[in-house]
Formats: C-alpha cells, structure tokens, sequence
C-alpha cells in the first residue's frame, strides 16, 4: 500500500439520526441494503430509524418512522422485495407534504437520510434536500418547532443507492436488483427450451424495461436468442423480412427451436412500439412456426437476491453510512454505485440528468447518443450480441487463412461453454478456421484435434461444466507430442479457457519457444475457475456460479438451524487455498465468520469466535453459521473446528458440519458467468487476430515476444491484457493464489456485519468523482 490507509474509526455517528426507506418498485436485494445502513449505522454508534413505506411513511410519521435495533434486520438478508415497504406518494410531491416529512424527522433529530429507490425517488430525496431550510423556517412560523431546533437540524444529508431492476440509471455499471432479475429471467429461458425443442417451437419472451433494454440485451447475451427488441436500439426498415430469413436459416441448420426476446418498451424507428403478440403474429403469418408468447412479469421483481446483488447491496449500504458520516452543507446529494469492482460516490443529479438526457435522446429518435449515454457496459454488450447471434454468409466472410486453436484447462467452470461459444463464433466472423481441442493438453497430444463449425457451438451458453472436456495435466512432459499436432494441424494461434494449470501451462510452453518454433505464435488465457485464484484478474468465469451454490446452500442451512434453535453450522468451500468464496460466501450468507488461508488464525481467534456466538444464543437470533476454506489451516481441519465448536459450546448450542465439494464446479452457469465468459472471450479472439497480422513474417506467424503470450483478466474497472511472465512475480506459486487479492478489502464488511469490532480502510471511498462521457473508442477497449 502506498497510500497512507484512512480508517473510519475517526468517524463517529454519535448524535446523529440516520433514517432508511425504500422507495418505488421494489427490487431483490434491497432488504441486503437496508441491513447494512442499520448494522453499520449502529456500529458507528448512529442512531438508525426504519421509515415504513417510502415517502408516505415519512409524511404521514407516527409508527411508520421507528427507532431499529441490530437484531430488526436479522434473517432478511436472503428475502427478496423490501421490508419495510415501498409506495407511490403522491403527498410528497406537494410542498404541504414535503413540510410535514420535515417536521416528521426534526422531531426525530433525524438529518441523514438513505434513499434506496429508482431515479424518481433520488429526484424527489434531492428536492426535499435543496428546501430544507426553507420548510424548517415555514414549520418554525408555524410554531410547531422552535429556534433552536432550526439551529441545529439547518442541514439534510441525503445518500443515495439505485435499486431498480431494470438497470436504467446512468453512472453505475449495476442497480441493485438487476442480477437476481436476470438469473429469473435466465431460469425460465432454460426450462422454455427443453420444451420448446421437444416441439420444434419459436417462444416471443417478453421481459420488464419501459424505458431500458438491458435486461433483454444481457438475457438475449446470455442464452444465445435470435433476435432481440430493446428501446434503445430499433430495428431498421424492414426487420420483419430479415428476422424471418434469420429464422428460417436457423431452422434449416436443424435448430429446433427459437427464441425471440422483447423488452416490454422495445420500439421501431418511428417510435412505434413492438409487442410481444404483434412478433408472434408476424412468425405465424409468414413462416406458418408453431409460436407462443411468454410475458414474465412480475416473476422478475420476485424471489431470492443473488450473491451478486447481496453483496453489492451489503458494499453500498456500508459506503452510503461513511457518506452520510462525512457529509457536510457543502457536500451535493450523492448516490454510492459500482463501477468495474470499485464503489464510488457520484453527484445524484449528475446522474439522473445524464439518465433523462438517455429518455430524451430515444424520444428524438437519436438512438446511436442514447446507446452511448447508456455507458460502456451498455455499449460493449449491444456490440457481443451483434457479432454473435448473426453469422454472415461465406461469401461476405474474411478469410484469414490462419488456423486457431481453443481448449479447456484445468477443473470444469460454470461458463466455459459459453466462452468456448464466443471465441469459436468471433474467430469465424474474423476469418480463421476453428479448431476445438478435446480434453486439455492432455488430448491435445493425443491428437484429438478437430474443426468446429458456427452451429457446432449453438445452444452452448446454458450449458454447465465443460462439453470440450478438461483435464489439469500441464503440457511440459507432451512438449514434443503438443508441438507435432501444432505443426500437422498448421495451428497459428491458442486460445485457452482455464484456471491456474491453464497460466502454468501458458508459462511452459512460452518458456519450450527456445527449442519448438510451434510454440512461437501469439497465445491467449481466459481465466475460468471457480476457486478466482488466477493472478492478473479480479474475475474468473466460474466463480459467480459457485458463490450462488454456496449461498442457496448456506439459505436452506440457516432455515433449518433456525428451525432447531440454538445451532451452529460449520461449512467447508472449495477454493484450494484462496479464501475468495469463503469470504465473499460468508458475506453474502450472512456467516459469523469465516476462516481463509491469507489470513492467519490461532486457537485465540477460535476461542474469540465461540465466545461471540455464546453471546448471539443469548439474543433471539439463535443460529450460528461458519464457513471454512478447505485449505485455510491443516491443523484446524473442519473435523477439528466442529469438534472444537461442539465442545466449548456445551448446554449452549450445538453444531452440525457440512462439506460443498464438487457441487460448487457443477450446474448451469449463472448469468453474470454467461456474460462475462461471451464477453471477454470475444475479446481476447479480437486480441488474437490482432497479433496474427501483427506476427506474420514471410509466409509465417512468429511470435517470441513476451507480450504475444498474454492473459487477458479484469482489473478493477478495466479489461486489460497482461504477458503472463510479468504476471509471475504477482503470483505465490506455492499455494497457487495471486500475491495481493482486492476482495481481502472486503473481509472487514463481514465482520462489521456479524458484530465483531474491526479496523477498515476506507481510503478507496470518500472521493465524490463526476459521470464521465465516454467516447466511442472506449467501448471497444474499455470495462466489461
């Protein structure tokens, strides 16, 4: 760490009232929010008041605003919707409204307030901010408070944090929410399919987004559609002729079914809306396809948040408190967002006239600005699905006469299919020939090399494991064997899908270049593994699966230990020794603690955490849960912790043990796994075509370089390229994990959210940044 770390200890809340609403539609993932406000503003020796039902609880005041405690916010953490309700008010847009709110708080002492809402509620929590002082004037006329409290409540703090599923507030990569409406929408697509291919079926899927298109985008990314209507992005004249083509040539190529996906406000370029019925009618008229229309609805608002939206609710509601605690009358109104895997702080009306100016951009039919306004992520996704769900015919293809190579390495990664799909499709639409390699470098040496075609990989995204086959051999002892089928198969460049092995086998064979000219061509890594141990990125394809496994599991786990009273849980997850999903599973699980291997414990720490769960026995939250990384200590194994717990918590609670294993590499890859997979895999083809020109000498690829053997890993915001022999001296090759790990930052969220006292650098925070326009140029460099 250069920087001097800056921690919120010197941040007191006491004396000060921090209020919590959710206000209009709800979204998963909220009630993770409110938890984290509460738990931290208590923490910060804040007082923290729940305002029932959104803005209307605040006007009409009495039992709607009501002092919290740790324990009101036990047990929500994995309940979808919000707790304390959310309303239309109609009352809060009148002055005599806003006046009564007013005097609703001040009689409270409460002056901070946290809105977790769309940008309509953030809109009306800045209004009310900016007249503050005017109303506390008007209520003091009034008599109904005096000088003094004037004096000293003269100033409101708002924060902000977006959740809305939809995904349409500019300035943040995600809202709160729009993971877990994805894996609903996700879930139903896969089970349309099977009936859908039992039938030979075209199903028109109708999902949520007025005004935004990305949850259809991202769901037609994630599950290969055919087509796909959003707002943002109309289809040109005569879409009814080319989506029919498309159709049919898909039908022709023995695909059974088709999957057609509408956002709910998806129009055409004259701004007439696309229906869902009106798609269907077309597909029947003109193509005579058995079809059936499938609106979602409010299917997608509902259930269970995903780890993903647990934890990034559970970041923001920590860093909407420290923003509150640092507020003063100078600082705007602010709402906390993520961007890459950093949280920041950015001014909320900045956002929200960026977010209108999107509105305002598609109602005058400037849809090219509006797709830009919608920001990078937005950007890059529209971009992977248009080079992905069309092949061109052979006529208009490039041809590159180069030869690439793809395989999977290491243990199976929810998501690899999907990667294996993009890279295939990317390197056809650019012009090389495709070749799948069968089970690692293990069959590559076998030969089991051949060529695969665009309808080859259709249907691959949904699909869990590895349908190539994985194997973890690493190619040193088939040096001779790889660089023989390299030479007879004319391959020019590799692709590989994988985990560690897959960046040790990287490193071995850009080391044999000396001796094998084969070698000598540009090289790229995906990284896939559920453990996220590979150095050079934040992400590996696989690990989002598995955190989802782990927290479904940990869910039903604690409804039982609930169920019995007074138990204690104790949980081993995989990972090798990298603690990423037992830390980041605790968090989004709600665990007491959690044991890795990058941070060292002794029998002290054990006692210590025995002695807070004998505490908790003592409240009404009577349950414990512990996870443990396989390979956190080889002295305490789980056997040793079980018995430990069981022992020490005698007549006090009981404990059971419980082992993940290899559930956690299986299942159907989740929709962030899907994307991220689709999306970076294009990438690194991209890279790849790049450095095939850049190579070709002679009549020959040769590249011996160091920077034509890269790994392509996302770094906190960006999606960078690295030359893996730089990468080795980030890397502990011993215990296999990357030397400096950014989730560690995390480890204190936890354990301020379980009750233990802690230190947290907050350095990272604080800094209030400005929306950035993008240029065009960096939606083909930049983030995911």
């Amino acid at each position: 760490m250069d920087h001097q770390p800056k921690f919120f200890e010197n941040l007191s809340g006491t004396g000060k009232a921090i209020g919590v609403l959710t206000s209009g539609g709800d979204a998963q993932g909220m009630n993770a929010a409110v938890r984290a406000v509460v738990r931290m503003g208590i923490y910060v020796k804040a007082k923290v008041y729940f305002v029932y039902e959104g803005y209307q609880g605040m006007v009409d005041g009495g039992d709607n605003i009501v002092e919290v405690s740790w324990e009101s916010v036990s047990s929500i953490l994995q309940v979808g919707g919000t707790v304390i309700g959310s309303a239309r008010c109609k009352s809060f847009r009148t002055r005599e409204g806003r006046l009564q709110a007013a005097c609703n708080l001040v009689q409270r002492g409460i002056t901070n307030l946290c809105v977790i809402g769309g940008d309509g509620s953030l809109t009306g929590a800045n209004l009310f901010r900016e007249e503050w002082s005017g109303l506390l004037e008007e209520l003091a006329k009034k008599g109904k408070i005096d000088q003094e409290a004037v004096k000293k409540y003269a100033y409101l703090n708002i924060v902000g944090m977006v959740g809305s599923i939809d995904n349409d507030f500019c300035g943040t990569d995600m809202t709160i929410g729009t993971d877990s409406a994805l894996h609903r929408i996700i879930e139903v697509v896969d089970a349309i399919m099977t009936t859908a291919q039992s039938h030979q079926r075209t199903f028109v899927l109708e999902v949520m987004g007025r005004h935004c298109g990305y949850l259809a985008l991202v769901s037609a990314l994630a599950c290969g559609a055919d087509w796909v209507f959003i707002p943002e992005y109309p289809p040109e004249e005569g879409w009814e002729d080319l989506m029919c083509v498309k159709l049919s040539e898909n039908r022709a190529r023995k695909k059974r079914l088709n999957i057609i996906i509408v956002a709910e406000g998806a129009i055409d370029c004259h701004n007439k809306p696309i229906t869902s019925e009106k798609v269907k009618d077309l597909v029947v008229q003109r193509l005579g396809f058995d079809t059936r229309v499938t609106i979602l609805g409010h299917v997608q608002r509902g259930g269970t948040p995903s780890a993903f939206d647990r934890i990034l609710a559970s970041r923001m509601g920590v860093e909407a408190v420290l923003a509150l605690l640092e507020g003063t009358p100078a600082t705007p109104a602010c709402v906390v967002s993520l961007s890459g895997n950093q949280s920041v702080r950015l001014p909320l009306m900045e956002c929200v006239q960026m977010t209108q100016q999107v509105q305002k951009a598609m109602d005058e039919g400037r849809f090219i600005e509006a797709v830009r306004l919608r920001g990078r992520s937005f950007e890059n996704n529209l971009n992977t699905y248009k080079l992905l769900s069309q092949k061109k015919p052979d006529a208009e293809l490039p041809k590159s006469n180069f030869n690439v190579a793809v395989l999977n390495v290491g243990a199976p990664a929810a998501g690899m299919n999907a990667a294996v799909r993009a890279a295939v499709r990317v390197g056809i639409t650019e012009g090389h020939k495709m070749f799948a390699v069968i089970d690692g470098f293990e069959g590559f040496a076998k030969g089991k090399i051949k060529e695969i075609t665009w309808g080859d990989v259709g249907g691959w995204t949904g699909q869990g494991g590895s349908i190539l086959g994985t194997k973890r051999t690493l190619p040193a002892k088939y040096l001779e064997k790889i660089a023989d089928q390299m030479r007879t198969n004319n391959i020019n460049a590799l692709m590989v899908i994988g985990g560690f092995e897959a960046y040790l086998g990287l490193l071995e064979l850009s080391a044999a270049r000396e001796k094998y000219d084969e070698f000598c061509v540009p090289m790229v890594m995906v990284p896939a593994t559920v453990s996220n141990n590979v150095p050079g990125s934040d992400f590996s394809i696989g690990a989002d699966t598995a955190l989802n496994t782990i927290t479904d599991t940990c869910d039903r786990i604690k409804q039982s230990a609930s169920g019995t009273k007074r138990r204690v849980f104790i949980i081993e997850t995989m990972g090798g020794y990298c603690g990423y999903l037992a830390n980041m599973g605790a968090l989004a699980a709600g665990a007491d603690a959690a044991y890795i291997f990058e941070e060292q414990f002794d029998i002290r720490e054990l006692q210590a955490n025995v002695e807070h769960l004998t505490e908790k026995m003592k409240t009404s939250i009577q349950r414990g849960l512990v996870l443990r990384n396989e390979n956190c200590n080889e002295n305490y194994t789980t056997d040793f912790i079980y018995q430990l717990y069981s022992e020490e918590g005698k007549g006090v609670f009981d404990c059971r043990k419980n082992v993940l294993g290899h559930m956690q590499q299986g299942g159907a890859p989740s929709p962030f796994d899907r994307n991220f997979g689709t999306k970076i895999s294009a990438k690194a083809m991209q890279w790849i075509s790049k450095k095939l020109v850049e190579t070709y000498r002679k009549g020959r690829v040769f590249a011996n370089t160091d920077d034509s053997v890269c790994l392509l890993g996302m770094r906190r915001r960006t999606l960078l390229f690295q030359p893996v022999a730089e990468l080795k001296n980030e890397t502990d090759f011993v215990h296999r994990i990357p030397k400096e790990q950014w989730w560690l930052k995390l480890r204190p969220l936890m354990k301020i959210l379980a009750k233990y006292k802690t230190s947290y650098d907050v350095s990272d925070s604080g800094q209030l940044e400005h929306v950035a326009m993008h240029s065009p140029k960096e939606a083909e460099t930049g983030t995911i």
